[in-house]
């Protein structure tokens, strides 16, 4: 499932008409007939069904839609609140085969009276407008926009709610907050903004015939979901041993958090690497066996993480390495990440506290020959950009794909869509997961199931990708069945790593 900005969807559309010779009228067709099949599974034919369009193209897939539901027998009205002057082209077509049928129409923007009739309505299709918002509505669209939001009891949007920006960056609107919205085709970008989301209500893509890669629109994004998942995740050969599935090394804890460097080796171990090695201190070490005891270890001072500066200690023979869960932000913890940095081969993951310390040294990560993957939130990520944590998520896409190309790193940027960012500038987005990840450890898990996923047979981004769909999805499958978002922990989602294999993997 790709995920595009609005310029993308109107070159889908145009080369769809241009090249593959679908015509706007068919499109406009299925597109409606679509969602009105949706529609249609929401209620029942005494439902009183109000259709609120304007001009262009959304307004078009309303006239379509309410053709069809009147068709079979549905209590349907539509409210054109634009001139007639102004529905022309595609849109004048279905709105004139909808008339034709006698189908119920009143023309007004009067905001009283179309005020009475969503009070009188048991579903409101918004079909106002389409993608190409741009800046705060204007009267008298606002005003009915308001009155949708604060008098319709349950609100279907077309492709997006109306008003809502399809992109990045715009942070003052006023917009349609939808129950539920059928997006044509492919998701857009606002789908998966902390901001703009929940407008959305629940959604799901409806197909009506587009394309976008193989026909000519070359999308970087998409949805990393269930099937990318099962599709690219390697079987386990008979004969295969410990050392095929990865060492792995993991630097961090101290004193005060050993439970963080520990759960990054379970996860590790349980996501499927063969061998993980701890490296910490002494004090941390039996807080790690206690916890998990097929760990072995590497030690790195005694009470705390030193750099080893006469390199006694080597970090030779691991194939991936992860630093920085409750490391600390000592000088010494800044020392050893940036060797790590320097004499570490294989991928190496940087989270937490490791972030902070590289954040001086950002400038060595590109002169790696190994794949560097950086896993901050928000918080973290605002830091290395030297940017306010509102400004990061109003543009985590954009930010993400120009420091990813920058330094030549992999960006896990995570959250409630977790975003994943190829150096090439491929992205996809992660939507398993839920509230109950919101807990202390969570971060370490995931580090420690991305260790184990770069150690397996294959590429980084869907190593990272199938990683981050473990995690929400363990954290879901707790959630559904044995759990709830209020007391699931991070060690729960680690032993629910074993339900997503065996749900997904048969």
């Amino acid at each position: 499932m790709y995920i595009v900005t609005a310029d993308e969807m109107y070159d889908i559309d145009r080369f769809t008409m241009e090249q593959v010779g679908l015509d706007g009228k068919m499109l406009m067709e299925n597109a409606g007939r679509a969602v009105a099949e949706r529609i249609e599974s929401l209620g029942g034919k005494s439902d009183r069904i109000l259709i609120v369009v304007g001009s262009g193209n959304n307004g078009g897939d309303g006239f379509v839609i309410a053709r069809t539901l009147f068709n079979k027998g549905y209590n349907v009205e539509i409210v054109q609140i634009v001139p007639d002057k102004k529905v022309s082209g595609d849109a004048l077509f279905h709105k004139t085969l909808f008339m034709s049928l006698g189908g119920q129409l009143a023309v007004t923007k009067d905001p009283e009276k179309i005020r009475k009739k969503v009070r009188k309505a048991d579903i409101v299709v918004d079909a106002i407008l389409g993608i190409g918002v741009n800046g705060m509505l204007r009267d008298p669209v606002a005003k009915i926009v308001s009155i949708l939001n604060e008098e319709a009891d349950r609100i279907i949007s077309i492709d997006l709610p109306s008003g809502l920006p399809a992109d990045e960056g715009m942070t003052e609107f006023l917009a349609v907050e939808a129950s539920q919205t059928f997006v044509i085709e492919h998701p857009k970008i606002s789908t998966f903004l902390q901001h703009t989301a929940p407008y959305y209500g629940e959604w799901e893509t409806v197909p009506i015939g587009l394309s976008a890669n193989e026909n000519g629109v070359r999308i970087d994004r998409m949805v990393w979901g269930e099937s990318n998942f099962r599709r690219s995740m390697p079987v386990r050969k008979m004969d295969s041993h410990k050392g095929d599935h990865g060492k792995g090394l993991i630097v961090g804890g101290n004193t005060v958090m050993p439970g963080s460097i520990a759960m990054s080796v379970k996860a590790a171990l349980r996501t499927g690497a063969g061998l993980v090695t701890a490296g910490t201190t002494e004090t941390v070490i039996p807080a790690v066996a206690a916890h998990c005891p097929e760990a072995t270890y590497l030690l790195l001072g005694e009470k705390e993480i030193k750099p080893d500066a006469n390199r006694t200690v080597s970090f030779d023979g691991f194939d991936a390495t992860a630093v920085g869960m409750g490391m600390g932000r000592h000088d010494n913890a800044g020392k050893l990440v940036s060797r790590l940095v320097e004499d570490t081969l294989g991928p190496l993951i940087v989270d937490a506290d490791g972030l902070h310390h590289l954040k001086p040294i950002i400038s060595k990560v590109k002169e790696r020959q190994h794949p560097t993957i950086l896993t901050p939130h928000p918080g973290e990520m605002a830091m290395l950009l030297d940017t306010t944590v509102p400004e990061l998520l109003a543009q985590p896409f954009s930010f993400s794909k120009e420091f990813a190309a920058e330094h030549q790193v992999y960006i896990v940027l995570k959250g409630q869509f977790t975003i994943i960012t190829a150096p090439d500038g491929r992205q996809a987005v992660n939507i398993t997961g839920n509230p109950g990840l919101a807990k202390g450890g969570s971060g370490d898990v995931l580090s420690g199931m991305i260790l184990a996923m770069v150690m397996q047979k294959l590429s980084m981004f869907e190593a990272l990708s199938n990683a981050c769909f473990v995690h929400g999805k363990s954290a879901d499958l707790l959630v559904a069945e044995t759990h709830s978002e209020y007391d699931l922990l991070a060690s729960d989602v680690i032993e629910g790593i074993a339900k997503v294999y065996r749900t997904f993997l048969k």
